[in-house]
């Protein structure tokens, strides 16, 4: 009997940035694609919404996009024919330190050395190489396990990011701020600062700041996954919203089907089709703790002491290294510290399109433990407050979601976990399970493509990227 044929080449189950990566990937090899999407819009982290008052657009998660700018994949779209357009804050980062201080991650690599002192000569010495080379280097940390292509760099990057952010911090810097500067980059992690492979997290961000910058945006971020379903739409592909998938049979008939979910979804989805040990190993897999966000709806422009804090994008709050270090291994114990480390991002100073005339927006998170649903409002207004002393005063409304509810908006987020899992040593390379090709699940067309893969969390479409890769080539003969 003559089956019929498969509606598509290949389903992709989530509409973030890697699922949107893939098919745009996919079909620019002329395959059949088509998205589906749980939500009533695409975008996953990516979503743009007015959360407090009308006019007031808030990014719902990610807000700031160093590896969307630095992102190998992105690099080769054509994304500003389809409207993205990234907008670079004055300064990239700083760090406020108490009593008005702060130290400052600019553009140039040298004016940032110049402030560091004492620290000045090993700051350069450490990331001028990896801002200068990168372009090479990018292509290694955002690649696959494999042999590198650049591999001397790679050899240099891998003896300092295999160390603690502690370890590395304590050899190599002896100046506080420095320490400081180093611990917010490294605090992106979202795991103890005393693991293994933290000062990674440093590097490649610390380095990122210098060669491609941390930009927003224009408009929030949706506009990356809108300009991505364009270039999507535009090859052909469908994308079908509020076709929430709980069951293969959910799924429309095809040769592949790649998941934009974690394990644990996977494993409920995929269920029986899965080899037993692969699917306990997806039942095992570790989330890392999750955050607790706001967002602000402002009547002015935060008034931080510190004249570097108020032209930067992007802030880290938290004082000294041991402050921050402190609060990240008390969200791993499952603690809430009362001075949590906190990310801010004010994308309102940069870009007008974000609020009504002369008002602002703000962004700010904390990392909690996984699934908490204390309500850290408290704390983390005293941590801006610490370094914006009359904060308070410019609040006109506020929105809060604990991780819970961070769960709700984005079912990838387990337990508030917005890395797709936690980013310890034996998941930084085994993601979500150590082999060759982790995007291949081991069951006949099946594959994942979420952050729970390699290169984990970030919007740059990478893991995306790589699954699409692994399909063309597994299932559809393609030689990259």
């Amino acid at each position: 009997m003559k089956t019929d044929p498969k509606e598509y080449d290949a389903v992709i189950v989530g509409s973030g940035p890697n699922g949107l990566s893939a098919g745009v990937r996919l079909a620019q090899e002329g395959l059949k694609v088509i998205i589906l999407e749980a939500k009533s819009t695409i975008g996953g982290g990516t979503r743009t919404q007015e959360l407090t008052e009308p006019g007031f657009l808030h990014d719902v998660c990610s807000a700031v996009h160093p590896t969307a700018a630095g992102s190998p994949f992105f690099k080769t779209l054509d994304l500003q024919k389809f409207g993205l357009e990234f907008i670079h804050p004055d300064i990239p980062y700083v760090h406020p330190l108490d009593n008005g201080d702060a130290v400052a991650a600019f553009r140039s690599i040298e004016r940032t050395a110049e402030q560091l002192g004492i620290d000045g000569k090993a700051y350069l010495k450490i990331f001028k190489e990896f801002t200068e080379n990168w372009d090479y280097l990018s292509e290694d940390i955002f690649g696959t396990l494999r042999i590198p292509k650049h591999p001397l760099l790679m050899a240099r990057f891998g003896w300092y990011g295999l160390f603690s952010a502690k370890h590395f911090t304590n050899s190599l810097f002896k100046d506080p701020q420095t320490k400081a500067l180093f611990a917010g980059c490294a605090a992106h992690s979202i795991i103890p600062l005393s693991k293994a492979f933290t000062s990674s997290f440093g590097l490649v961000l610390g380095s990122s700041a210098h060669a491609v910058g941390w930009p927003f945006a224009k408009g929030g971020s949706s506009a990356i996954t809108n300009a991505l379903a364009e270039l999507f739409k535009s090859l052909s592909g469908e994308i079908i919203t509020d076709h929430e998938v709980n069951s293969m049979a959910d799924i429309p008939t095809s040769k592949t089907v790649i998941f934009d979910l974690t394990p644990h979804q996977i494993a409920k989805i995929a269920g029986d089709k899965l080899p037993g040990k692969y699917k306990e190993k997806l039942l095992t897999y570790t989330y890392g703790p999750g955050v607790f966000k706001i967002d602000w709806a402002l009547s002015e422009p935060v008034p931080w002491e510190n004249e570097h804090s108020r032209k930067a994008g992007t802030l880290h709050l938290g004082g000294t290294f041991q402050e921050i270090a402190t609060s990240e291994q008390a969200a791993w114990k499952g603690e809430h510290h009362e001075k949590p480390y906190v990310l801010v991002a004010q994308p309102s100073i940069f870009d007008k399109s974000r609020a009504p005339n002369g008002k602002h927006t703000l962004w700010a998170y904390c990392h909690v433990p996984n699934g908490s649903e204390k309500d850290m409002t408290e704390f983390i207004e005293n941590q801006i407050e610490r370094f914006a002393p009359g904060f308070r005063d410019t609040i006109i409304s506020k929105n809060t979601m604990h991780t819970r509810e961070m769960q709700t908006y984005n079912s990838n987020y387990i337990g508030g976990d917005i890395n797709g899992g936690a980013q310890i040593s034996t998941q930084l390379f085994g993601r979500p399970v150590l082999k060759w090709d982790p995007y291949k699940i081991p069951a006949d067309g099946l594959y994942i493509c979420s952050s729970s893969t390699p290169p984990g969390g970030g919007v740059h479409g990478m893991s995306g990227y790589h699954a699409a890769e692994s399909v063309l080539k597994n299932e559809f003969g393609f030689n990259s």
